[in-house]
């Protein structure tokens, strides 16, 4: 969203991002100089949220609303539907399945909503019953400073890693759907191969405690690092060895991407939108979810094949180069943006912007 918000601006757009007071998305909006409105936002029906965002949106005129959540999609729709906002859009993150009927009304009111992959428009359009001419695919972009990130070995210091220690990352909040438990699980059957190894862990949220137990259980606390939330993470991948994404369920994960753009391999999941940016044996390896056997073989693969490991990497760089960067994914949107306003406005290109894929 920072990106976007960012991105658009710097194109001449004026932009705002709305969110809580608390949001740490506030302060890192503000740092880019993009403004930010603010409201509680405490549920879907929060009737004070929605009346001031209603005042707003109308008082500052926007021709484009965009949600990307649960409660923002619920207040931003009904308030922007109540201001008359030409161009009502909202973006999907998660391949979860959304229901349509007249309890959910609100996925009736977008013009049109953005995933993040292609699997996650299918899933929208074959599995929900969502109007095909109503979703669009445009490929999550990195941005461009992953791809300027040196390979370097210096900020192993700040972790207390030594410069001949493989490195195992998983990024992405501590939570259940994320799998990193079987990260852990298969880090130490890793261990059991090549005691050399370090697993770093970066990001925070509410199953850190949990995790932290299981390092124990397992007995491998003094080989996992957690580091929390990092602003930083392209610091952490410049010295990563080996990037792993162990999820239950994905949409387009950005941190993959990410560790592509800066260059390294990549074993993941077999789920969601992960097979469209991670092609076995090509741009890195896919195992089943949950099978942590499958996720250690594959991380010794490519620890013990440095050969492998650097024609998945150089492989994977042109792929998300090509297809998954900051400037292609914006470009794409704004596109999008203004053809839906010519379209409400009447001037309407003859040519469908609702294909599978822009």
């Amino acid at each position: 969203m920072l990106a976007e918000a960012h991105a658009l601006v710097q194109r001449g757009h004026y932009t705002c991002i709305v969110c809580r007071v608390q949001a740490r998305i506030r302060d890192e909006a503000q740092k880019k100089g993009i403004d930010t409105y603010t409201l509680p936002l405490r549920s879907n029906y929060d009737i004070i949220s929605i009346w001031k965002l209603f005042r707003y949106i109308r008082r500052q005129q926007f021709d484009v609303v965009n949600t990307h959540s649960g409660k923002d999609s619920w207040i931003g729709g009904i308030a922007a539907k109540m201001a008359k906002t030409p161009v009502l859009v909202r973006t999907r993150h998660l391949n979860i399945s959304l229901k349509r009927s007249l309890v959910n009304f609100i996925h009736y009111l977008p013009d049109t909503y953005i995933t993040c992959g292609k699997n996650m428009r299918a899933n929208l359009v074959r599995n929900c019953g969502f109007p095909q001419d109503r979703v669009v695919s445009i490929p999550t972009g990195v941005d461009e400073g992953f791809f300027a990130t040196p390979r370097q070995s210096h900020g192993r210091s700040e972790y207390g890693i030594d410069a001949d220690t493989v490195v195992i990352v998983n990024v992405g909040i501590l939570r259940t759907v994320k799998g990193q438990e079987v990260t852990l699980q298969a880090f130490k059957k890793v261990l059991e191969v090549i005691p050399n190894v370090r697993c770093i862990l970066v990001g925070d949220g509410p199953g850190r405690n949990r995790l932290e137990n299981v390092a124990k259980t397992l007995g491998i606390s003094e080989s996992v690092i957690f580091t929390g939330f990092l602003d930083d993470v392209a610091a952490i991948y410049s010295f990563s060895d080996v990037c792993v994404l162990s999820s239950f369920s994905e949409g387009v994960p950005q941190s993959v991407l990410q560790a592509m753009a800066v260059g390294v391999p990549v074993v993941a999941t077999r789920v969601g939108g992960v097979p469209e940016i991670v092609a076995h044996e090509k741009t890195g390896l896919l195992v089943d979810s949950g099978d942590h056997e499958a996720l250690a073989a594959q991380i010794i693969r490519l620890i013990k094949d440095p050969a492998l490991a650097k024609a998945l990497t150089k492989n994977a760089r042109t792929f998300v180069l090509e297809d998954h960067c900051l400037e292609a994914m914006v470009t794409k949107i704004e596109r999008l943006y203004m053809t839906l306003l010519q379209r409400k406005t009447g001037n309407q290109n003859e040519d469908s912007i609702y294909q599978k894929d822009l």
